[in-house]
C-alpha cells in the first residue's frame, strides 16, 4: 500500500499542476476569444476524447443511469461551476480565484452533512467555519479591496461543491469515463449557454491562440485522468492531502505570469483553508479507525 500511495500522490500532485497550468492557459486565450468559446471548444474536445474511450471499451454512451434525477443536477451545477469558475479565472487575479476554490471540500463535507446526513462532530464543524473565514477574509467584504467579482470563483466553488455531492448519489453502475463525458458535454453546454447570453460572434483563433488552445485542452484531459487515476490509486487519506497543491502552483503562476501580488489576506486565507481541509480530512479518518 506504500508504493500504491506513493503513485497515487504523484499522480494527484501531477494532477493539481496541470489544472493550474491549464487555468494559466485560459486566462492568456481569454484575451483573444471569447470565454463562451473556449468552454465550447473545451467540452468538445474532452467529450471527444472520452467518446473515443467508451467506444474502445465498447460500453453504452447513454446508459439508462444517466437519465436519473442525481445526474440532471450534476449537469446543471457542472454548467454553473464551469461558467462562474472560468469568469474569475479570466476577470480576477489567478491567485485568488485558485484559493477559494480550494474551499470546494469544505463544502462537500458541509453539504454532506445536510444532504446525505452525515454526522459530523463540533470539532469539524468547527474546522468548517474557519475554512468558510479563511474565504471571507481573501475576498474581504466591506473593504476598500472588494471587489463584486470575486464572487464569481466563490459561486464556482459552490458549483463544482454541489457537482461533487451530486455525483456521490448517482447511481454507482456509471463508470467515470461516462462522468467524464457527460461532465465535458457539460462544459460545451455552458459555452453555449454563455454564447447566447452575451450575443457573442464566433472568432476564429490565429495560430498562436489555436495552438494555446490545443495545448490547454491536452492539458486539461491529462490533468482529469490523472486525477481520477489518483483517486483510484492508494488510500483517500494519503492521496486526497495533495489536492492543496493546486494552490501553491496557482499563486506561482499568477504572481510569474500575470504578475500578481501575494498579499497578507490571501496567505492567511490560503493556510486557513488548507489547515480546515486537513484537519476535516484527518478527523474523518479518525473516526474510522
Amino acid at each position: 500500500m506504500g508504493h500504491q500511495n506513493l503513485l497515487g500522490s504523484i499522480a494527484m500532485v501531477f494532477a493539481m499542476a496541470a489544472f493550474a497550468l491549464e487555468d494559466a492557459f485560459l486566462k492568456t486565450i481569454a484575451a483573444m476569444l471569447p470565454v463562451s468559446q473556449i468552454l465550447l471548444f473545451f467540452g468538445l474536445f474532452g467529450s471527444t476524447v472520452f467518446i473515443c474511450l467508451i467506444k474502445y471499451k465498447k460500453l453504452p454512451l447513454f446508459p439508462s443511469e444517466i437519465y436519473s434525477i442525481p445526474m440532471h443536477l450534476r449537469v446543471f451545477l457542472e454548467i454553473a461551476g464551469r461558467i462562474f469558475y472560468t469568469l474569475a479565472i479570466v476577470l480576477t487575479p489567478l491567485s485568488s480565484a485558485t484559493v477559494i476554490l480550494q474551499a470546494t471540500p469544505i463544502v462537500v463535507v458541509a453539504g454532506a452533512v445536510l444532504v446525505f446526513k452525515e454526522k459530523v462532530g463540533i470539532l469539524r464543524w468547527t474546522a468548517i467555519l474557519f475554512g468558510f473565514l479563511g474565504v471571507v477574509i481573501i475576498i474581504r467584504p466591506g473593504s476598500n479591496d472588494f471587489s463584486i467579482l470575486s464572487l464569481l470563483a466563490v459561486l464556482g466553488m459552490f458549483g463544482f461543491a454541489g457537482r461533487d455531492l451530486a455525483s456521490r448519489a448517482a447511481p454507482k453502475s456509471l463508470n467515470l469515463m461516462t462522468l467524464g463525458m457527460h461532465g465535458f458535454l457539460s462544459v460545451a453546454i455552458a459555452g453555449i449557454i454563455l454564447s447566447l447570453w452575451n450575443n457573442s460572434v464566433f472568432i476564429w483563433p490565429d495560430i498562436k491562440t489555436f495552438a494555446n488552445l490545443i495545448a490547454a485542452m491536452l492539458i486539461g484531459v491529462s490533468a482529469y485522468a490523472a486525477l481520477m487515476m489518483a483517486m483510484r490509486t492508494g488510500e483517500v487519506s494519503a492521496v486526497t492531502p495533495f489536492r492543496y497543491t493546486r494552490l501553491l502552483f496557482g499563486i506561482t503562476l499568477g504572481v510569474l505570469l500575470f504578475e500578481e501580488e501575494l498579499t497578507f489576506p490571501i496567505a492567511l486565507g490560503s493556510a486557513m483553508i488548507v489547515l480546515s481541509g486537513l484537519f476535516i480530512l484527518w478527523r474523518g479518518e479518525s473516526k474510522k479507525n
